[in-house]
């Protein structure tokens, strides 16, 4: 059975993000860290002294990982990988992403190896409907670049590890069904999760608690979900704003689940019912999430100081 829990009425932050998406808990410097896509910006947010600060990219930023290394990020941007070194907003490409086809990177998250596994999604001429031609990829610590061997995709998302790093969760939003494997080296036993209701909503982004629930952002339903280890419905997080993108946990005690929301499509007379939307919202939950795996890559000797 279903459990509501606090709704948030408030937002941590009124960001007002297109498409805010991507969020992570830095434990070193106790911030959070988002994108927001259209914008071509990524902001971090302070909880404790309210500090903001954005960078702005040469390119859309899709997702992101933490690095081992101090001070650097590993960027998904919409055509290519990059470190990126925060101080001074350098940035050192890796690998483009799917050339030749029209794909972007979208959703992203490290496993527990600090490795960094991504999806792609499918961007159509004219507004045409999407097709799942993208792909998942791993990038590994010595920055080889391989293509999971998953079924195509056309909007990847959802993807996160469970606490022992040995079942990956993912999703093609367009088929409304979460998914999971046995990950490792390689993959096996791939099958469905969990299907979501009706067709008002998508998923989106996810994490994971200490106790393995998978916490699943629900774009169109305003919701963020989490379900037990075995795919059954625990509980359900309503929030002010109908696009939520993807939850996180932080705080020092990592008991804080913050979800990022988008603006993104909605028409005049929706943004007047929901102002928050494309907000930051925390809400404290009553379970503890995990650290967030970095990539253990190593930027190049020359720039890595």
């Amino acid at each position: 059975m279903s459990t509501a829990v606090q709704t948030a009425q408030q937002a941590a932050l009124d960001a007002r993000n297109t498409l805010g998406e991507g969020i992570t808990w830095c434990e070193r410097t106790q911030a959070l860290y988002w994108t927001d896509i259209p914008a071509c910006t990524l902001w971090r947010h302070s909880p404790a002294s309210g500090e903001t600060r954005q960078w702005q990219l040469p390119e859309r930023l899709a997702s992101f990982a933490l690095c081992e290394a101090e001070g650097w990020l590993l960027l998904a941007l919409a055509s290519r990988l990059a470190f990126f070194r925060i101080e001074d907003g350098a940035l050192h490409p890796l690998h483009e992403i799917e050339p030749g086809l029209p794909t972007r990177c979208n959703d992203g998250a490290c496993d527990r190896q600090g490795r960094f596994v991504f999806g792609t999604l499918h961007e159509p001429a004219g507004g045409g409907t999407r097709q799942p031609i993208g792909g998942f990829w791993r990038l590994n610590a010595d920055l080889t670049l391989e293509k999971l061997p998953l079924e195509g995709v056309a909007i990847s998302n959802s993807l996160a590890l469970s606490p022992a790093g040995n079942t990956l969760y993912y999703c093609d939003s367009l088929t409304r069904t979460i998914r999971c494997c046995g990950y490792g080296d390689t993959l096996s036993n791939t099958r469905d999760f969990v299907d979501l209701p009706g067709t008002a909503g998508e998923p989106d982004g996810s994490c994971v608690d200490v106790e393995g629930g998978l916490w699943n952002a629900q774009w169109g339903l305003g919701r963020v979900v989490r379900y037990r280890a075995d795919g059954s419905l625990d509980r359900i997080l309503p929030l002010p704003a109908s696009q939520p993108t993807r939850p996180a946990f932080g705080g020092a005690a990592l008991d804080t689940l913050y979800v990022t929301s988008a603006r993104d499509g909605l028409a005049a007379d929706v943004l007047a019912q929901q102002p928050l939307a494309g907000g930051l919202f925390a809400v404290q939950v009553g379970i503890r999430g995990l650290p967030e795996p970095r990539f253990a890559g190593s930027p190049p000797a020359a720039d890595a100081r």
